[in-house]
């Protein structure tokens, strides 16, 4: 240890002996203060083990001349440095359209933009130019940097000697003027006006905030030290306004559950809101007490500064924000949908069962006529097209006649599960109560998916069967010869076959149907689709207003389920032809699908071809539902936890209470017992 400390120290004796013998400490280069931030800064960041700049102190206090100059470099450097930008502009989002935002960013990250070499944003993109150096900067302690600051004896932000001197309160007083501004003119576009209704007849309080900030810079001005007193009564009047100004923009957030949101309207109210929470961070900077005050503000100005300028090109954090309210919508409608597919007595068991017995008898037709249209000779695009008709209509027709898809649910019903987190965290219940209360509703949605299995395999499997001997019957030749029976065999063969990696595949596209089923509800919610269509004029002449408002009724209750059923047909109409196109071994394995499959195997095969390939076919049909199951409920779980703010760690004891209840009650996972 003290061999590495004796080294650093010889780092810094070569670096001021560089600096104060070959450089000019007089000019504005800035390679010293490269250099000088390069030596302290960590490999890696330790929040325990702070970085410490104890050994430049101890240099600086044994070194007058040297700290002389330093401190005569610094003031040159840092000297009449603009940085309204950074305040104004960095890590706030651009544009409306959250893709070119994330292009914009992405390119920025390449390719770095480079602002004029006098402003101060220049020489942050120079010197702190990773995108962590905040996160070792801020953890720096606050009595070194004061210590630091008195050794050099440097100015604070409010040293201005006269009001009408270049002051960094005059670029904080601009950057807020600017944003409050900005924000004003969005706060009145159309599209943010009607999420907040409530508001439409009362006098904006950004414009109330713009007011009495003129009046806090006509006080500031008149003061030596640039700042009113943190108990100024306009200051705190300035503070409850800003207040209002988020109230505004958290009602319009809370509203999108009412009127629906788009992406477009979502990334201005996010906007807006980004800029209040820069205006809340600089407004305490406005006032000051004392000296002490005066130099922690300035602290806190150069770190701030720092830290919006390394992470303004953040597209991770831009990702986060940006769909956050647009997976709450998606998943809020899901969990609506979702509650009726979650079992609880006797009665629901036994209804979807009945309702499974329907999707199989659906998808035995299905299963057959992708065969028939198997033959069809045609190119790779024509068959994707051929494959997704049929998937697609089918699944149509399971929908709106009220039959049920096994792992159709999952994505809905993960939705669901955390819903009734949210409301037990809300309500403060227990932490034992509410993990052994999703444990009792994890059951039921398993035992729901088991029925719904049930149901789908052991219709699907005898209708493909009856369903291809009547049709070879009257065609008169094998339409599954026996190399198509072998490769349908082979294909849920989970050990000889990429399976597992289909069925995966099949519940990515099961969490997308979801998805595309909420953003569409919400979408029409949005837009009003309901009113739009009940009072169009020309609906209500040709099939009169009643017949007008049921069709409004049907789309506003089945379109997002007809449509996100028709791209999950698509979906997996086209996998293996895009496969085929890129050289990749794609395709999808459904497990009712697996199931009739099967059916046509055997059959192709004349039941002649072995116990080996029927039992890994069985067990290939309980690994594909598994897979299933478990892919499009992980990530629906996932979205829906992330959309409602709750931590991934909560899984932990989630999935650990479902252990313990199934050890207790097992048999609760399969069927509807008493007090289960």
């Amino acid at each position: 240890m003290q061999l590495f400390r004796k080294s650093r120290r010889k780092e810094l004796d070569e670096l001021f002996d560089d600096f104060y013998n070959e450089a000019d400490y007089t000019s504005n280069n800035l390679e010293f203060l490269v250099d000088l931030v390069a030596h302290f800064r960590p490999e890696k960041i330790d929040k325990e083990k702070p970085v410490s700049i104890q050994p430049l102190l101890d240099y600086l206090n044994e070194h007058a001349v040297r700290r002389y100059a330093m401190a005569v470099y610094l003031r040159n450097v840092f000297k009449n440095r603009k940085f309204t930008s950074i305040l104004t502009d960095s890590g706030i989002i651009r544009d409306a359209y959250f893709l070119r935002e994330v292009r914009e960013r992405l390119a920025s990250k390449i390719l770095p933009e480079q602002p004029e070499p006098d402003t101060l944003q220049f020489l942050l993109n120079q010197v702190f130019y990773k995108q962590n150096d905040f996160e070792w900067i801020q953890e720096i302690a606050l009595p070194e940097i004061n210590e630091l600051i008195v050794l050099l004896d440097l100015s604070t932000i409010y040293d201005a000697e006269e009001a009408s001197q270049h002051s960094p309160v005059t670029e904080i007083i601009s950057g807020i003027s600017l944003l409050i501004q900005r924000i004003s003119g969005r706060a009145l576009e159309q599209d943010v006006l009607i999420m907040v209704p409530e508001y439409e007849n009362v006098e904006s309080p950004f414009e109330l905030f713009e007011k009495k900030l003129d009046i806090i810079v006509s006080k500031i001005v008149q003061q030596r030290h640039f700042s009113v007193s943190a108990t100024d009564p306009d200051f705190q009047d300035l503070i409850q306004l800003l207040q209002g100004c988020h109230q505004i923009i958290n009602t319009a957030f809370d509203n999108s559950a009412k009127f629906g949101i788009s992406i477009r309207v979502n990334q201005s109210l996010l906007r807006i809101r980004q800029q209040l929470f820069r205006i809340e961070a600089l407004l305490p900077l406005l006032a000051t007490d004392s000296k002490e005050d005066q130099r922690d503000n300035s602290i806190y100005l150069a770190i701030r500064l720092i830290k919006y300028n390394c992470r303004k090109n953040n597209i991770r954090r831009l990702m986060l924000d940006s769909t956050q309210t647009i997976a709450y919508e998606v998943t809020q409608h899901t969990a609506k949908t979702g509650e009726h597919y979650i079992t609880e007595s006797k009665k629901e068991y036994r209804h979807m069962l009945l309702t499974a017995m329907g999707g199989g008898l659906i998808v035995g037709f299905l299963c057959l006529f992708k065969v028939v249209l198997s033959k069809a000779e045609v190119s790779d695009f024509g068959h994707a097209l051929l494959y997704s008709l049929n998937y697609a209509f089918g699944f149509i027709v399971i929908y709106l006649l009220g039959f049920t898809l096994a792992t159709k649910q999952p994505a809905m019903t993960a939705a669901a599960i955390v819903k009734s987190i949210e409301n037990r965290l809300s309500d403060s219940v227990h932490d034992t109560d509410r993990h052994r209360s999703f444990a009792i509703l994890f059951s039921h949605l398993f035992r729901s998916q088991f029925i719904a299995f049930v149901g789908n395999v052991f219709v699907a499997f005898p209708v493909a069967m009856l369903l291809i001997w009547l049709l070879q019957g009257m065609a008169g030749f094998h339409i599954v010869d026996e190399a198509k029976s072998e490769h349908l065999m082979t294909d849920l063969n989970p050990i000889a076959s990429w399976a597992i990696l289909h069925a995966a595949i099949a519940g990515v596209f099961l969490f997308l149907a979801g998805i595309i089923s909420g953003s569409i509800s919400n979408k029409i919610k949005h837009k009003k689709i309901y009113n739009r269509v009940k009072e169009h004029p020309v609906l209500k002449i040709s099939l009169g207003k009643e017949n007008a408002k049921r069709f409004a009724e049907w789309i506003e209750a089945k379109w997002a389920g007809v449509a996100s059923n028709f791209w999950f047909g698509v979906f997996l109409g086209s996998t293996a032809s895009i496969g085929i196109f890129l050289g990749l071994n794609l395709d999808i394995r459904h497990i009712t699908f697996a199931a009739g499959n099967m059916a046509l195997g055997l059959f192709g095969g004349h039941f002649e071809i072995g116990w080996y390939p029927v039992v890994m076919g069985i067990i290939g049909i309980g690994i594909i539902g598994f897979v299933n199951f478990i892919v499009s409920f992980a990530l629906s779980l996932w979205l829906a936890l992330r959309s409602r703010d709750i931590p991934i760690s909560e899984l932990k004891y989630l999935f650990l209470s479902v252990w313990v209840y199934f050890r207790q009650k097992p048999l609760a996972f399969f069927l509807p017992l008493k007090n289960s």
